[in-house]
This record gives C-alpha cells, sequence and structure tokens, in this order.
C-alpha cells in the first residue's frame, strides 16, 4: 500500500514527545559544570510569569442598575400644577441671571478702576472685549441658524 501523507501522519506523529525526552534524560545525565545554577536560572522566568498570571483575580461583571423614576415628583399632578412650577422655576433662573449678570458688572467696573489705576486704555480694550463678544454671539447665532436650515432640509420637526 502507498505511503500518502494522510497515512504516515496516522501511523507516526511528527508531534512525539519520547525522542525529545530520551535526548533531554541523556543530556542531564551528562556530567556539565553549572548544571544545576543554569537549570535553575532557565526555570526561574517561567516560574515568576505563572506565579503572576495565577495570582490574578477575575470579578464578576456589577449587576446591572435599575432604572427608578423620580419620586420626588406626585404621579397625578395635572398640567397646570406642572406650568406654574415651571413658571416658579423660571423665575428662580431669571434671578440666579440677574444677580449674576450684576456681579460680573461690580467686577467689570473694579477691573476698570485698577486699570485706570495701571495706566491702561481701559476704554479701547472694554470696546475690543465687546467687539469680540459681538463676534462670538454672531458666530453661535450663524451655527443655530445653520443647524435649523440642516433640520428643515431633512424634514425633522423643529
Amino acid at each position: 500500500m502507498p505511503r500518502t501523507p494522510l497515512t504516515r501522519s496516522l501511523t507516526a506523529s511528527r508531534f512525539n514527545p519520547g525522542p525529545g525526552l530520551a535526548d533531554f534524560w541523556s543530556y542531564i545525565r551528562r556530567p556539565v559544570p553549572h548544571r544545576w545554577p543554569i537549570l535553575a536560572l532557565s526555570v526561574l522566568p517561567v516560574a515568576g510569569i505563572l506565579a503572576w498570571a495565577l495570582e490574578q483575580r477575575y470579578y464578576a461583571a456589577p449587576e446591572r442598575p435599575r432604572i427608578e423614576y423620580i419620586t420626588t415628583l406626585a404621579a397625578g399632578r395635572s398640567d397646570a400644577e406642572i406650568a406654574a412650577e415651571n413658571r416658579a422655576n423660571q423665575e428662580i433662573k431669571d434671578l440666579r441671571a440677574a444677580e449674576e449678570a450684576r456681579i460680573a458688572e461690580e467686577k467689570r467696573k473694579m477691573y476698570k478702576a485698577l486699570g485706570r489705576a495701571s495706566g491702561f486704555d481701559v476704554e479701547a480694550m472694554e470696546r475690543a472685549a465687546e467687539a469680540e463678544r459681538a463676534a462670538a454671539e454672531a458666530q453661535k447665532r450663524k451655527a443655530i441658524e445653520a443647524n435649523a436650515r440642516k433640520l428643515a432640509a431633512q424634514g425633522a420637526p423643529q
């Protein structure tokens, strides 16, 4: 019967460890100086890697969070109650914005006084800052309009 690659691989494996182990045993039996320290140094990296790998801990994935809805609002609120609460929140927001604007104006006045005392041209600096703020506002407005046009072209509700 002719030997094909299939029959050859079934009869004799290329990965037979027997000859390799016999060769290793004959090498180990030879009287080589410093055999045991070299063997210990050879085993040391593998042992270190295995010790590190076996020390690793893997934890299970955390439990998925449960969704909780806002429970501080009454479930059966009417539209009028919601609108009244929204108006009250808007008033608070407007008061905070007015207070922040007042504080910003006070800061501007203090910095102007400091600038004048230091010899700076405060009016020119203010004009430059106002022009910069106006340019930023115009750019923001332009981006909003471009986005609105793009949404309108796509047919999306605004």
